[in-house]
């Protein structure tokens, strides 16, 4: 059984949609075929299809998230002794091209989100900069080319 990595933050935000669509969503989409039944002949009635399709699509997301909350491993309990770029390290980086800092935190795939500076340790960049520590120039191989990055600072 593959484990899931996230910061506490990733799995409470899991947590709290698991829960809405368990307590609310079913709530809603259960009248929402309750009032579609009552339109009438369900083998035309668009509304029950939709109503249904939705009901679905919400239960194949509950079992999506129940199996990654019952694999998931929270990055803050992972050895902290660490030097190098490793999961759940934030990382302080200098653009070599434009000498801009550019900080990242390094997630699992699941949590990454790029714009908010959460970069999956599975992506070009961040399998690139694993196992990298301070003062190391890094290049890095992207479709538009190539980045070199240079790592200031490393923490937990």
């Amino acid at each position: 059984m593959e484990r899931i990595y996230l910061t506490q933050e990733g799995y409470e935000k899991l947590t709290k949609e698991l829960e809405y669509l368990k307590i609310v969503k079913r709530k809603e989409l259960s009248a929402a075929i309750e009032h579609a039944r009552l339109l009438g002949d369900l083998k035309e009635n668009s509304e029950y299809d939709a109503a249904k399709e939705a009901s679905a699509f919400n239960e194949k997301r509950v079992h999506e998230l129940e199996d990654k909350l019952s694999r998931a491993e929270i990055i803050e309990n992972l050895d902290t002794a660490s030097e190098s770029v490793c999961l759940g390290a934030k990382v302080k980086l200098l653009d070599l091209d434009s000498n801009e800092e550019i900080e990242y935190c390094m997630v699992g795939p699941d949590e990454a989100n790029p714009a908010d500076g959460f970069i999956s340790i599975s992506s070009p960049v961040g399998r690139a900069l694993l196992g990298h520590k301070e003062n190391e120039e890094v290049k890095i191989q992207i479709p538009a080319g190539i980045l070199k990055y240079k790592i200031i600072k490393i923490s937990r």
